[in-house]
C-alpha cells in the first residue's frame, strides 16, 4: 500500500515558497512506496496555518505525513485517523497546538532554521542605536553636518563591548544572538523555561522566568526571543520595562504580544529608553497611523528579520533529516512539547 506525504508549502511569499529542489530532495529521502502530493494552492505562511485550503484538506485524508506552515484545523480534522507526523515550516506554532493535543500526531517545527539571519538582524539593530546611526540618518535628511553633536556627546554613542545584553529565551535564536554578542565583547545573561539547560559559553548567568526583573535591571539591551506560550504572554510588562536602565534598547524578534507596547511608547516618549527595534507587533500588519511608524526612537521591521535566500537550504536539510529518522523509527528533531506550547 502506498503511503502519502503532503507538501502544503506553496506560500504566496517568494522567500517561503517551497522550491522544486526541496521537493525532489523530499521524494528522494522517502524512496519507493511513497506518494508525495503537492498542494497547488496558496498556503498561509504568515500565521499558524489557518483553516487550510480545500485542496490541503482533501490531500490530508489518508496522508501519513503533513508538511505545512502550522497545521490547519481542517487538515487535523481530515487526517486525524491517518496522520502520524506533522511538520511546520515556522518556528512559532501556538495556533496549531490546541487542536493537536490528544490526537497522537507528533508535531515538529522549524525552530533554529531562522536563528542565523534573525541573530544577524538583532546585532545590526543594536548597532543602529548604539552607534547613533538613527540620528545620523536624521541629520542627513536635514542636510545638517552635525559633527559637534557627536564629538560633544550631545548624541550618545556606545561601543558594543560596553553593552550588557539580556535575552528572554535561549532557544535557537536567543543562543545565536548570545554567541554573536559575546564575540563582539558584550556581556550576556538570559532567562529560559528550562534553566537546567544553561546558556551558551560566556553567559554570566541564566535564570528562570521569575528572574526577568533582574535581567531587565542589568540589561542595556533587552532582546525578546522567547516563544509565545501561556507563561510568556505579556511577560515584558510595564514593570519590567520600567526596570531597564536609562538609555536601554528593546529588541523584539518573538511575538508582539509578549511586550507591553503602550508602556514601551510611554517610556520612549519620556526619553527613558534609547530606542526599540521591533520586527513583530501585537497587530500585523502594523496599522496606518500607529505611533511606531514615525517615532524617531523606533526601528520598524515588517516581520522580516528571518528573511534570507538560504531558508530553503536549511529547511530542506531539517525535513530530510527528520524523514530519515522517521523511516528508521528514531527520535525526530524539533519535536514540539504540546503541553508547554513549543
Amino acid at each position: 500500500m502506498t503511503r502519502r506525504l503532503v507538501v502544503d508549502l506553496h506560500s504566496p511569499r517568494t522567500a517561503w515558497r517551497v522550491t522544486p529542489v526541496a521537493v525532489r530532495a523530499i521524494r528522494d529521502a522517502l524512496g519507493r512506496g511513497w506518494e508525495v502530493l503537492e498542494v497547488d494552492a496558496p498556503a498561509a505562511s504568515d500565521g499558524d496555518g489557518g483553516a487550510g485550503s480545500p485542496q490541503s484538506v482533501a490531500a490530508a485524508r489518508g496522508a501519513e505525513i503533513y508538511l505545512g506552515y502550522g497545521v490547519p484545523t481542517g487538515v487535523v480534522a481530515a487526517g486525524r485517523a491517518s496522520l502520524r507526523w506533522a511538520h511546520s515550516g515556522t518556528a512559532g506554532i501556538g495556533g496549531s497546538v490546541p487542536q493537536l493535543r490528544g490526537t497522537g500526531i507528533v508535531l515538529t517545527n522549524s525552530a533554529g532554521v531562522h536563528a542565523e539571519p534573525i541573530a544577524d538582524w538583532v546585532i545590526a539593530a543594536v548597532a543602529y542605536f548604539a552607534r547613533g546611526l538613527d540620528r545620523m540618518r536624521e541629520f542627513q535628511a536635514a542636510e545638517q553636518w552635525a559633527k559637534a553633536a557627536f564629538t560633544d556627546f550631545a548624541e550618545p554613542v556606545r561601543e558594543l563591548r560596553d553593552l550588557r545584553m539580556g535575552i528572554l529565551g535561549l532557544g535557537g535564536i536567543g543562543t545565536a544572538v548570545a554567541t554573536r554578542a559575546t564575540a563582539l565583547g558584550m556581556t550576556v545573561a538570559g532567562v529560559r523555561r528550562r534553566v537546567e539547560r544553561g546558556g551558551p559559553p560566556g553567559a554570566r548567568w541564566v535564570g528562570g522566568l521569575d528572574a526577568l526583573p533582574r535581567l531587565a535591571a542589568e540589561a542595556d539591551v533587552l532582546v525578546i526571543a522567547a516563544p509565545r506560550t501561556a507563561l510568556t504572554g505579556a511577560a515584558v510588562s510595564r514593570d519590567v520595562l520600567a526596570g531597564l536602565p536609562p538609555g536601554a534598547v528593546v529588541v523584539n524578534v518573538s511575538r508582539g504580544d509578549l511586550l507591553d507596547e503602550a508602556a514601551l511608547l510611554e517610556l520612549l516618549d519620556a526619553g527613558r529608553l534609547r530606542g526599540a527595534a521591533l520586527d513583530v507587533f501585537a497587530h500585523e500588519p502594523l496599522p496606518p497611523g500607529h505611533p511606531f511608524w514615525r517615532h524617531p526612537r523606533v526601528l520598524v521591521s515588517p516581520h522580516a528579520a528571518g528573511v534570507t535566500a538560504r531558508f530553503w537550504e536549511r529547511e530542506t536539510g531539517l525535513i530530510v533529516e527528520n524523514i530519515r529518522r522517521y523511516l528508521a523509527g528514531a527520535p525526530l528533531l524539533n519535536v514540539v512539547d504540546l503541553d508547554a506550547g513549543y
